[in-house]
C-alpha cells in the first residue's frame, strides 16, 4: 500500500510535524510504503498535481491549515479526477469544527480527522477498506455508503508519554533553521478564541524524556528550538525543571517559549533573572490590556498580575520579550489598541505584534459569534470583519497599524527613536500612520534605509526637536 503525504506549506522555511509524528508510530509496519511530496502555496498547482500523479498513491494524506486550505483543495480535486481510486484523508485544525458541510461540498475527500491523530490514524489504516468499522475510530468524520454524515467526536491521545517522538521518523526535517518541540499537550487555559481552549487535560512528558530528545536535536546541530507548550509556566515547579534542562544546552541552543505573564511566581521570576543572555526568547501572551476584553475572551489570570508580570519580563536585560495584541476581540475599541501599544512601548517590549482576530473552526468564539456581535469571513483565514466595538474601517486601520509596528518599532535599527516618539508624543502613532497611508507606502515593502529616511523627513516637519 502506497501512502503519500502532501506537505503543503507557506514557504520552504516551514515544515509540519504532522507527518513525522504519525509516521513514527507505525514506521515498523512494512506493509505501508511511505512517500512525501513537498510544495508551497505559491507554486503552480499543475506541477504539484503532476508530482502526486506520478507517485500513484493508494492513500493521499495532508494537514489542512487556514493558509493552505484553498490551494490544497485545488490540488486534491485534480488528483482525484486523475486517480479516482485514491483515498484522500485530511486532518489538522481546519477540522476542529463541524465537518458535515465540508464533506458534502468536497466528495473527493474520503474522511477527515478531528483532533490528535497519532493513536487513531494507525487504527484507521488497519480498517481503511472496511467502512463499516470506521464508526469505531475516535475523531473520524465521513459520509457513509448512503451519503449520511458520521461524526465520531474528537480524538485525544490518551498516552502522550508513550508516543514515539517525531524526531525518530525518517521524515523529520533537520534542514530547517529551527525545530519544534512539544513537552506538553493541551492547555489549562480556556481562551474562547483559541483552538486549544478546550484541550483538556494537560498531558506532559517527563524531564528525562525531554532530555533524550534534546540530545538528539543537539547532535543534529540545531540552534533554535520552539517549545510548542501553550503556556510554559502553567506549573512553576515544572517550568523551573525545564529551565535547568535548557541551561545544559547553553550557548548552543536558544529556546523560544510562550509564557503567561499573569502566572509568574516570585520563585520563577528569580530563576529568570539569573539565566544567561541568549538562552530564551519569550512570547508573552497578553492579547489586550483591558479587563472586560480578557473576561469576555475567557482568558484566565488577573489583568493586574499580567501587567506586573509583563513589566517584569520586559525589564529583563538577559532576554527579549515579545508581546501581542489582538484587534477584533469583543469589547476592544481601536482607541484602546493605540493606548495599549503606548503602554507596551513604555514597558520596553522587544516587539509588539498586533494581529487581527480570526474565528477558527471549533472555537467557542466562533460558535458564539452572533451573540457577541462579531461578523467574520466564512472563508479562510476567517478574519473578523466587524464587531460592535470596531467597524470595518477601524479594523483596516488596525491592520495598517500592525504594518507600521513591524516596519519601525519591531525593526532594531529604528526601535529606539520610534519608542521615544510613541512615549513622548501622544498623537505620534496616529499622525505617522496617516502620513504613511497618504504617501502610499503603508502596504509596500520598504528597505531599511528608506524607512529611516521616511521617519527622518516626517520628524523634520512635525517633530524637529528629535
Amino acid at each position: 500500500m502506497k501512502l503519500l503525504w502532501l506537505d503543503l506549506n507557506s514557504s520552504y522555511a516551514h515544515s509540519s510535524l504532522a507527518l513525522p509524528a504519525l509516521h513514527a508510530q507505525i514506521a515498523d509496519d512494512t506493509s505501508i510504503e511511505w512517500d512525501i511530496v513537498s510544495a508551497t502555496i505559491n507554486e503552480n498547482v499543475g506541477l504539484t498535481v503532476n508530482e502526486v500523479y506520478h507517485r500513484q498513491p493508494d492513500i493521499l494524506a495532508a494537514t489542512t491549515w487556514l493558509f493552505n486550505h484553498e490551494q490544497l483543495l485545488h490540488i486534491l480535486s485534480r488528483v482525484k479526477a486523475l486517480l479516482p481510486q485514491c483515498c484522500i484523508v485530511l486532518g489538522g485544525p481546519e477540522y476542529l469544527g463541524d465537518n458535515e458541510y465540508f464533506l458534502h461540498k468536497n466528495p473527493y475527500v474520503s474522511c477527515v480527522f478531528r483532533g490528535e491523530g497519532e493513536e487513531v490514524f494507525p487504527q484507521w489504516l488497519a480498517c481503511r477498506n472496511e467502512q463499516e468499522k470506521w464508526n469505531t475510530i475516535p475523531g473520524l468524520c465521513y459520509l457513509d455508503s448512503n451519503g449520511q454524515y458520521r461524526d465520531n467526536g474528537i480524538a485525544r491521545v490518551l498516552k502522550f508519554s508513550d508516543l514515539i517522538p517525531p524526531e525518530k521518523s525518517r521524515f523529520f526535517n533537520w534542514s530547517k533553521p529551527f525545530v519544534q518541540l512539544e513537552t506538553t499537550r493541551g492547555c489549562f487555559n480556556t481562551c474562547a478564541f483559541c483552538v486549544s481552549g478546550g484541550e483538556k487535560p494537560v498531558r506532559t512528558l517527563s524531564i528525562e524524556a525531554i532530555r533524550e530528545r534534546l540530545q538528539i536535536i543537539h547532535q543534529h546541530g540545531i540552534k533554535n528550538v520552539r517549545v510548542l507548550d501553550r503556556t510554559f509556566n502553567y506549573n512553576t515547579r515544572r517550568a523551573k525543571e525545564l529551565l535547568e534542562l535548557f541551561l545544559e544546552y547553553h550557548p548552543d541552543i536558544r529556546f523560544h517559549l510562550e509564557i503567561h505573564p499573569a502566572l509568574l511566581s516570585e520563585e520563577l521570576k528569580e530563576e529568570l533573572k539569573h539565566l544567561p543572555e541568549g538562552l530564551l526568547h519569550l512570547e508573552a501572551g497578553i492579547q489586550s490590556l483591558r479587563e472586560p476584553v480578557l473576561e469576555k475572551s475567557r482568558r484566565m489570570g488577573k489583568l493586574t498580575d499580567a501587567l506586573e508580570g509583563l513589566k517584569f519580563l520586559c525589564s529583563l536585560p538577559n532576554m527579549e520579550t515579545h508581546a501581542d495584541l489582538i484587534a477584533g476581540l469583543p469589547l476592544y475599541h481601536l482607541a484602546e489598541i493605540f493606548e495599549d501599544i503606548r503602554v507596551l512601548a513604555a514597558y520596553g517590549a522587544g516587539e509588539i505584534q498586533l494581529e487581527s482576530l480570526k474565528l477558527l473552526p471549533g472555537t467557542e468564539m466562533r460558535r458564539r459569534a452572533e451573540e457577541l456581535g462579531i461578523q467574520y469571513s466564512p472563508l479562510p483565514p476567517y478574519e473578523v470583519l466587524q464587531t460592535r466595538e470596531i467597524n470595518v474601517s477601524e479594523l483596516q486601520t488596525a491592520r495598517q497599524l500592525s504594518r507600521l509596528l513591524d516596519g519601525f518599532y519591531n525593526t532594531p535599527a529604528w526601535q529606539s527613536i520610534t519608542r521615544k516618539l510613541i512615549l513622548k508624543e501622544e498623537k505620534f502613532l496616529y499622525r505617522f500612520l496617516e502620513h504613511l497611508i497618504q504617501i502610499g507606502l503603508i502596504d509596500q515593502p520598504i528597505s531599511l534605509e528608506k524607512r529611516g529616511l521616511i521617519l527622518y523627513e516626517f520628524c523634520k516637519h512635525n517633530y524637529p526637536e528629535y
